[in-house]
């Protein structure tokens, strides 16, 4: 950056202001002259950020515990934190909210990006032709993914969440690869970094904010996490970006929302949360300058039934498609739990050969059809013969269960997935014709 440049990025005054009291984690000042989103320090070591107004007021938000912080001291606005510094070093890279390194990895930063950058102009974007390979073969043969595609992973505890993150944090075919850690344990951050991602750790970046970091600081990760794919994407890079998780990046939206005043909604959510989910999501896709942002963001499942979760219900329509982890599944240690027709992926239809549409139409049907009469089934209340096409489901469905099943050190990239659903299928549909079922025009018929 010249010395001209650096020149005009520097702010012509000051805005200095001053504490008049601290409710909670909410800090009220007077500081004329401030807009909502504007980065303060308090009494020159405490960050801040302006989150609302009230009676004339500014309402502050730290970054950090209020410990100490009382009536009078100053408060000075500081532009420079609108913005995050980078650079190709990054790779390879843990850093905070503020992207401070804490990994030890040495790293000069030679630009400053937003962190809350302007819309792209949706006649700017690139549409979705290509799919994305990434390495796990139900995604890829069942619910293929388009590079640039935004995909929610929905769980609830237990059901192997985790591992299928770092599966695809370790065999997607990305040039970069940005994690977000949003509210993780500090314990589980290093277990995620070392057993996880392992070696993907030499082509990624990752932002790390605690589960005991404030709120401000956990919203902020997730758009530093976006600011550093930006980055690269701008420079035609293909980037992964894996967020874990949006719950807690709303339910951190919740708590700003609520500690200035936002009416609550929906189990407590704030208006506020609903935007900010979009604002964010909206930010991965096909870019112009050839790069694109690959989202995948994992979403929380109270009770595992999204429909009880609003932040689950609004994700769903946010989102380009979604994949649900199914707890029967897990139990039976039948992993990735992927649960092929509660899950979908909107663009498939536009990234991939016709026989292979085929192909995932032939196992969804026969899927469907085992689970409408599964009771009788595991009941053993269904006498084989009774129906072939019931005989065939019953048949196909063990033999799905087997092409689902893949171990966490084990990758299958897109053309083996392809190869080896063709060949399910075809088993399926030999057996079919041995008993009179034929599949013709997108359904069965005997």
């Amino acid at each position: 950056m010249s010395l001209k440049e650096r020149l005009r990025r520097l702010p012509r005054y000051k805005v200095v202001g001053q504490v008049t009291g601290v409710k909670g984690e909410v800090i009220e000042a007077k500081l004329p002259g401030v807009c909502i989103g504007d980065f303060c320090t308090v009494d020159g070591k405490l960050p801040a950020e302006v989150v609302g107004f009230k009676e004339g007021k500014a309402l502050l938000m730290a970054y950090s515990d209020t410990d100490g912080i009382t009536t009078g001291n100053p408060v000075e606005v500081k532009l420079s934190g609108l913005k995050l510094g980078v650079s190709d070093e990054l790779l390879g890279a843990v850093i905070d909210p503020f992207g401070k390194v804490l990994n030890g990895k040495e790293f000069t930063p030679t630009d400053f990006v937003p962190l809350k950058p302007d819309p792209v102009n949706p006649m700017e974007r690139e549409r979705i032709r290509e799919p994305l390979d990434l390495g796990i073969r139900v995604i890829n043969g069942l619910l293929t993914v388009g590079r640039g595609q935004r995909l929610g992973v929905f769980a609830g505890a237990g059901v192997g969440k985790s591992t299928l993150l770092g599966m695809v944090a370790r065999y997607t075919e990305a040039d970069v690869t940005v994690v977000a850690l949003i509210g993780e344990r500090g314990r589980e951050v290093r277990e995620f970094l070392e057993d996880a991602l392992g070696d993907g750790i030499n082509r990624s970046v990752v932002v790390v904010a605690t589960s005991d970091m404030p709120p401000l600081a956990k919203v902020r990760a997730a758009y530093a996490a976006f600011a550093v794919a930006e980055y690269f994407s701008a420079r035609g890079k293909k980037v992964l970006l894996l967020l874990d998780s949006l719950t807690r990046f709303a339910m951190a939206q919740r708590e700003i929302g609520l500690s200035v005043g936002e009416p609550p909604t929906s189990k407590g959510y704030t208006p506020s949360v609903f935007s900010a989910m979009a604002r964010l999501v909206e930010r991965a896709g096909n870019f112009g300058s050839g790069g694109s942002i690959t989202g995948i963001f994992t979403v929380l499942v109270e009770g595992d039934d999204i429909s009880l979760d609003p932040v689950a219900d609004a994700a769903v329509g946010l989102l380009d498609g979604h994949i649900v982890l199914s707890r029967e599944m897990a139990n039976r240690r039948l992993f990735p739990a992927v649960d092929v027709l509660k899950s979908i992926s909107r663009l498939t239809p536009q990234i991939v050969p016709e026989e292979i549409l085929t192909a995932q139409s032939v196992i969804f049907e026969l899927e469907s059809i085992y689970r409408e009469n599964s009771d009788l089934i595991q009941l053993g209340l269904y006498k084989k013969g009774t129906s072939p096409l019931i005989d065939l489901a019953i048949w196909a469905h063990s033999r799905l269960e087997g092409y689902i099943r893949q171990g966490i050190n084990q990758r299958v990239n897109l053309k083996e997935s392809f190869e080896q659903l063709l060949s399910l299928v075809n088993s399926i549909l030999e057996e079919g014709s041995r008993h009179g079922v034929r599949w013709n025009n997108g359904q069965f018929e005997y």
